[in-house]
């Protein structure tokens, strides 16, 4: 026997179709277990499967790849990046001896991205291009299945934390960078395990300072809490990011103060009377030591085959080998504060939003394999538009949404602020760097927090159950409109992100803007 559902909208109103759909599978008790697993693994499983598919075309080196895939080779044979000779490219196209001089190479990201690129390697060897990008699309999956996370966590719905994961999981930016071995992929996977690990802090953390302030009622001060493992965990994570690209520290640093302000917010609910000061200066030094030094443990860690090994870069600089990885380091600072070279593909932060110069990863493609005479294969890093601009769109509204929180003095839920927080963290800083050489595929860090942004507002698109009848008829049919359109989006642009060989005319159509070619 079922537990009767309960009549949710008032008496004499008919639930919708859809509305009663999701009202009986979400509240059947016979449902509910089965859905809390079957939709992260459904959304998963799609995830994978279109990342994975075909991963080995094209069987070259793409774009960036021709770097850290011949430095993660290099990591995983010599313990640092080595130099290579000319001809090194086709050598790995063609499973031809490998050109690697064992002289030390000047690199400029941390080694754990290409760490990870190398472990796919070592399963197949240098030859096998499924193998370059094996773990990276692992890692771009494993991201669709944090995001359901996120968004569960933040919503407590299922529905929205599988849409939110539906969306990413269908992006074009997110397969196309799962599906090349850089190392954005890998960055994006550990800047969002940061934010995971840091809500369950959170939701272990404010009821215990509750219970410590109802067993001391101190009411000057709060309790110091040193038992928060999960920060520990998210400090390792974001150590992680910083170790595949120095764009991680943002997501440390943002985090960090996120962490201090919502500890402030929850002693002024509990009574602390100075819970400004008692956040900052009494929680907050504790909070840092549970946060950073795990981050940097791991940030050393990852530099191990430099450290244990001779021959890297700047290696003698110092018979202390810590102070030579100081040396190196300020080498690889002084090369990204110069980093300011044209690049056609180049694309400043405040073009970002409006996606106006995507990144062709790869062009290729042959006459007559498409059926007729000009052909054309294309890589592009381009997310799928409409999930883009209504992920943009959802950001904004979150911020009208928190300013008028502000102003009313009425509580804003982390399902607000958490995306916007990621958003921040992952974005900002690129605005202040106008003259810098960098990329619109850089976004592929942003873009799990714009889905559950975007998700959130769809969630309010579509109405409370309370709402009247025709609300929730006209939310839901938007919604369900959205998503519809989401899916033939991406499998119109599929073609372009995993590139199949397809007429000309064809490509042509999917150039929407003059800096998409």
């Amino acid at each position: 026997m079922t537990a009767p559902l309960p009549l949710l909208p008032p008496p004499g109103e008919r639930l919708t179709r859809f509305g009663q759909l999701r009202d009986r599978v979400l509240l059947d008790p016979d449902w509910g277990p089965m859905l809390r697993w079957f939709a992260p693994l459904v959304v998963t499983a799609l995830a994978l499967v279109l990342r994975v598919a075909n991963l080995g075309h094209p069987h070259e080196l793409a774009f960036d790849e021709t770097y850290y895939v011949k430095d993660a080779w290099s990591l995983w044979t010599l313990g640092y990046e080595g130099t290579w000779e000319d001809g090194a490219n086709q050598a790995f196209a063609s499973g031809d001896p490998l050109p690697l001089d064992t002289e030390a190479a000047f690199v400029v990201h941390p080694p754990l991205g290409k760490w990870i690129i190398a472990l796919g390697m070592a399963i197949g060897g240098p030859g096998v291009s499924e193998g370059w990008r094996l773990t990276t699309a692992l890692l771009g999956t494993g991201t669709v299945l944090l995001v359901y996370l996120v968004a569960r966590h933040l919503t407590g719905s299922i529905v929205v934390a599988t849409i939110a994961g539906m969306l990413l999981a269908i992006d074009g930016l997110s397969i196309v960078m799962s599906r090349t071995a850089l190392l954005d992929g890998s960055l994006t996977f550990f800047v969002l395990l940061g934010f995971l690990f840091v809500l369950f802090d959170r939701r272990r953390t404010i009821p215990l300072l509750e219970r410590r302030s109802t067993d001391d009622p101190d009411p000057f001060w709060g309790p110091v809490l040193w038992r928060r493992p999960w920060l520990i965990a998210a400090g390792a994570a974001l150590g992680a990011a910083t170790a595949v690209k120095w764009s991680g520290l943002y997501a440390l640093a943002g985090l960090g103060l996120y962490v201090v302000v919502t500890d402030a917010l929850a002693r002024r609910r509990v009574g602390v009377a100075f819970w400004p000061t008692d956040a900052a200066f009494r929680q907050g030094p504790v909070s840092f030591l549970l946060l950073v030094p795990p981050a940097i443990a791991v940030y050393l860690v990852s530099w191990s085959g430099w450290l244990l090994t001779a021959g890297g870069y700047d290696r003698t600089s110092d018979p202390n080998p810590l102070i030579a990885l100081w040396n190196y380091h300020q080498s690889i600072l002084g090369f990204h504060v110069g980093l300011n070279r044209g690049h056609p593909y180049a694309s400043a932060a405040w073009e970002w939003p409006f996606l106006l110069r995507p990144t062709a990863v790869w062009v290729g493609g042959e006459d007559g394999r498409c059926g007729v005479e000009h052909c054309i294969a294309v890589v592009s890093a381009l997310p799928n538009p409409l999930i883009w601009f209504a992920g943009v769109a959802a950001a904004v509204y979150l911020i009208y949404r928190l300013v008028r929180g502000w102003i009313d003095r009425s509580p804003v839920g982390p399902e607000f602020t958490i995306p916007l927080v990621g958003v921040a963290v992952t974005y900002v800083p690129w605005l202040l760097l106008p003259e810098r050489t960098i990329f619109q595929f850089y976004t592929v860090v942003m873009m799990p927090f714009l889905v559950i942004a975007l998700a959130v507002t769809l969630r309010i698109i579509a109405g409370e159950r309370a709402a009247p009848l025709h609300r929730r008829q006209a939310g839901e049919r938007t919604v369900l409109l959205f998503l519809a359109f989401a899916v033939l989006v991406s499998a119109f642009f599929y073609p372009v992100w995993t590139g199949m060989n397809v007429p000309y005319g064809f490509w042509l159509v999917h150039n929407w803007m003059p800096g998409w070619i």
